[in-house]
């Protein structure tokens, strides 16, 4: 399988070395990267046991990768205006799209330009960090849930999650993208938006009563946000969320991916994160009053 990577950040990194080591030819989209990755290689540095990649196919420009299989899609969502244009080059009669960004409107942008039917989604559990060019450092978890845009079982979701565990990368084909996004956004909203603004990492935001409690109470409001957007099956936030919060425990204090963009002063990814999962609420009726003033405290934090 040919892989095209557009968003060669440490998501995009890391799966991409991950499916290059089991096999599979892969070409990355670079910008920053582009010098060191050709000249010496990619090092992934891994709770798992690292590994080297001498060679990487890197490229400036996404035509001169040209029409491939996989198009996996790392972007961070700020950077969705020019998404298209980037993926437009390496989509041919039979490529898949598969997006792995943060949140919520992004297979929809591909599902317009292209066809629902090229589209997939999925949701990455990814504790990731990048280092000097050329390094990636994999500091926990790494499974995927990935599924159709246009919902249900099928072939292709089942046949790449297979592809992906069988390169190391623990991987579930669901057949309700939108509860598996919903999902993941109870864990991002409070995690990334209160440790960027505080700038504080898991553990310490875990560390004080206040915040462990104010991280629970907009996992709720999430929740019964998620709930509302007709689910194949409601998420039991009750027993949902104290995993969520043991999970994040168990980090080894990492840091949120907004609050490393907000530490480097790259925008913040406030539209698929905070304001399209408000809008989609307040269309059913659901009140996310926390969250609301979460996503105006980091906007303007950002706009200072």
């Amino acid at each position: 399988m040919h892989v095209g990577v557009v968003g060669a950040g440490a998501l995009g990194l890391y799966y991409g070395a991950m499916l290059q080591r089991a096999g599979h030819t892969v070409s990355y989209l670079l910008r920053s990267d582009y010098q060191a990755l050709n000249a010496a290689g990619l090092t992934v540095h891994s709770i798992n046991g690292d590994f080297y990649l001498p060679e990487v196919r890197g490229y400036r420009t996404a035509e001169e990768i040209g029409p491939v299989d996989l198009v996996l899609v790392g972007l961070k969502t700020f950077a969705n205006h020019c998404m298209i244009d980037l993926v437009r080059p390496l989509v041919g009669a039979q490529t898949m799209i598969l997006t792995l960004q943060n949140g919520l409107g992004n297979e929809e942008l591909l599902a317009d330009a292209f066809s629902p039917q090229t589209v997939l989604g999925g949701i990455a559990f990814l504790c990731s960090n990048r280092g000097e060019p050329g390094h990636v450092h994999h500091l926990g978890e790494g499974r995927i849930r990935l599924g159709e845009f246009s919902g249900g079982d099928s072939e292709r979701s089942r046949m790449l999650a297979d592809e992906f565990s069988r390169a190391g990368v623990p991987c579930q084909a669901v057949t309700d993208l939108r509860k598996a996004r919903w999902e993941k956004l109870i864990w991002n909203i409070p995690f990334n938006g209160l440790c960027a603004l505080l700038n504080q990492n898991v553990n310490l935001l875990l560390g004080h009563a206040s915040g462990k409690q104010l991280a629970g109470q907009i996992m709720e409001e999430v929740v019964a946000a998620g709930n509302a957007q007709s689910l194949s099956k409601p998420i039991d936030g009750a027993a949902f969320i104290p995993r969520m919060i043991g999970m994040t425990e168990q980090m080894d204090n990492y840091c949120p991916s907004m609050m490393i963009d907000r530490q480097q002063g790259r925008p913040l990814e406030l539209e698929a994160i905070y304001r399209i999962p408000l809008r989609m609420a307040a269309q059913k009726g659901v009140a996310m009053p926390k969250t609301e003033m979460l996503c105006q405290l980091l906007d303007m934090e950002e706009h200072q």
